[in-house]
């Protein structure tokens, strides 16, 4: 994983195929600036709205994420002793950042209820059952940085990521299931202004939900079964300012939530490449 930052060249991972657990943000000259080696199993990243002095990146781990805000690694203290978040969506209107939350480290497939709400500020989090599964490509996050989770039931769930309630249910597709396969087509979700743009892999269909409106605006037929997801806004996925002529600086661009470990273009893009969710 690797991600370039506002204030400092680069965030990035370190370790091999069997092991690793250390996250370093690099200076230009290479120099490690801030590291930690508390996050077995790293896998994914999202940014949130940026810290006082810095950015501000979590990364996923198997025993809670750890957070880079002001220069400085934060650990998130979770109760279970196994607590995989590798899927993570972040916003820069808010210092949250939701994630998915497993606690099966012998699971095969974990089939998740409850994603988890990472507050950035002080290391905190909630967990919120839905009732009803989701998988890698599930999560994104709205215009407000509202959280939006796709679950099996085929509802994409609106969530206040400060208080952890379901705001809204919008009917989208019909009832799924994530496949043994995880690499098998199934429904993604990425959000460009207030629309979301829904796939349904299964019938080879394509969804405009309107996020104000809280329905389907419209619906396309695709040629092909869909199995990847992106959308084009213009704006870099990720954190990036732009030097103003007073000396401080404003943060545009700042939007990168993602659905897996791959810091590339949309809210969760696909992380195809990166080992996939990280079973």
């Amino acid at each position: 994983m690797a991600l370039e930052l506002a204030d400092v060249p680069l965030f990035t991972t370190q370790g091999t195929e069997e092991e690793r657990h250390t996250v370093r943000v690099l200076d230009k000259d290479g120099a490690v600036k801030a590291e930690t080696t508390d996050c077995p199993g790293v896998h994914g990243e999202a940014a949130a709205a940026p810290g006082a002095s810095t950015d501000t990146v979590m990364a996923g781990c198997e025993n809670g994420p750890v957070i880079y805000r002001d220069g400085t690694f934060h650990k998130v203290a979770v109760a279970d002793a196994y607590a995989r978040s590798g899927n993570l969506a972040g916003s820069e209107r808010s210092p949250i950042v939701l994630g998915d939350y497993k606690v099966d480290e012998d699971a095969e497939q974990e089939r998740p209820t409850r994603v988890a709400f990472f507050d950035t500020r002080d290391g905190s989090h909630r967990l919120v059952d839905l009732s009803s599964s989701y998988w890698f490509r599930s999560l994104a996050r709205g215009p407000e940085g509202e959280a939006l989770v796709l679950t099996y039931d085929g509802k994409l769930n609106v969530i206040d990521v400060e208080s952890g309630k379901v705001v809204r249910k919008i009917d989208v597709i019909q009832p799924w299931e994530e496949k043994a396969d995880w690499q098998e087509a199934g429904p993604a979700i990425k959000v460009a202004g207030s629309s979301a743009y829904v796939t349904d892999a299964q019938n080879k269909k394509l969804h405009v939900v309107d996020l104000t409106k809280g329905e389907v605006a419209k619906t396309i037929d695709l040629p092909q079964t869909p199995v990847e997801l992106a959308v084009v806004t213009g704006k870099p996925e990720a954190p990036a300012r732009e030097e103003k002529a007073h000396g401080h600086v404003s943060h545009e661009g700042h939007d990168h939530a993602h659905d897996d470990a791959a810091p590339s273009g949309g809210a969760p893009a696909d992380a195809g490449g990166h080992g996939g969710p990280g079973r």
